[in-house]
């Protein structure tokens, strides 16, 4: 049964993987409101109240404003994500090495690539959602415009690279641990008769909530760094995080500030995810 469960793992169609990536669009575009919320608490240390007045005033019409980087970005996650991942571990899965290590060493190289990919759409999606430069970049256009005009040499400490480094920890450590954990997961749900999906999505929810919520803190730096733009502005990574816990008070309990929104939306996100994905795994095998 096991050998059975990772050869479809390895022979997954294409067609689930656009399928995939179009939930993920759909469900990005649902919690987007709550991940918007969650990145102003990450940004300026508020509480969830201040951080829903503070969009309530700027009004409805801005509620959107900068979904377009991670709508694109999920879109194609979809595909990359899983798709790499597959590749990675059926190449693995022909070594001397336990199911466990397979499954977390594809997920940590899936995640590598994630970052290179991806760096830039967070990069412009940070800005974006930073209520102070609403005025200075009116537009996506605007920022585009400001980080072609740096050197190449400047990218990743000004442009569209900024905070690579602690997006590849992020992703390759995130995703390494949600491949490990939702496999063993699921398999363990699967055994007490639930209905069909359930076991999935509870896999899924629990694996990606526990990755959100420990690599939160790493978030909260790379939202920080990844906000800030010109090079009077942009500080270093010791003082950035110099920074971030000054505005928290210097108590450790306040970086996790937007946990509880961050449960609701990784529990949903990652939960509908993997349901569907299973299920279109299913269909195309």
């Amino acid at each position: 049964m096991e050998e059975e469960r990772e050869r479809g793992q390895r022979q997954r169609g294409c067609g689930g993987y656009f399928l995939g990536a179009a939930s993920s669009s759909l469900s990005t575009l649902a919690t987007f409101p709550i991940y918007k919320t969650i990145f102003r608490q990450q940004l300026h240390a508020f509480c969830i109240t201040e951080a829903v007045r503070q969009l309530c005033h700027e009004g409805f019409c801005q509620i959107y404003r900068g979904a377009f980087p991670p709508l694109m970005a999920k879109t194609l996650q979809g595909t990359l994500m899983f798709g790499t991942y597959n590749s990675f571990y059926g190449f693995l899965s022909n070594q001397p090495w336990g199911s466990f290590s397979c499954r977390a060493t594809a997920g940590l190289f899936s995640g590598f690539w994630e970052a290179l990919v991806f760096c830039p759409f967070e990069r412009v999606q940070n800005v974006l959602q930073d209520g102070r430069k609403v005025q200075r970049f009116p537009t996506t256009r605007h920022i585009l415009t400001t980080f072609r005009s740096y050197p190449l040499g400047e990218s990743f400490s000004l442009g569209f690279y900024r905070g690579l480094g602690l997006i590849l920890i992020r992703n390759g450590l995130g995703s390494s641990l949600y491949f490990a954990l939702e496999e063993p997961l699921r398999s363990s749900f699967s055994t007490q008769s639930l209905p069909v999906g359930i076991p999935a999505f509870l896999s899924g929810s629990i694996s990606g909530t526990l990755v959100c919520l420990l690599l939160y803190p790493l978030g909260i730096l790379i939202a920080n760094m990844q906000s800030q733009v010109g090079r009077q502005e942009t500080l270093s990574l010791l003082a950035t995080m110099a920074e971030v816990w000054k505005a928290r008070g210097r108590k450790a309990w306040l970086l996790y500030r937007g946990g509880s929104l961050l449960i609701l939306r990784s529990s949903l996100t990652w939960g509908l995810t993997t349901a569907i994905y299973q299920f279109l795994s299913k269909v195309t095998s």
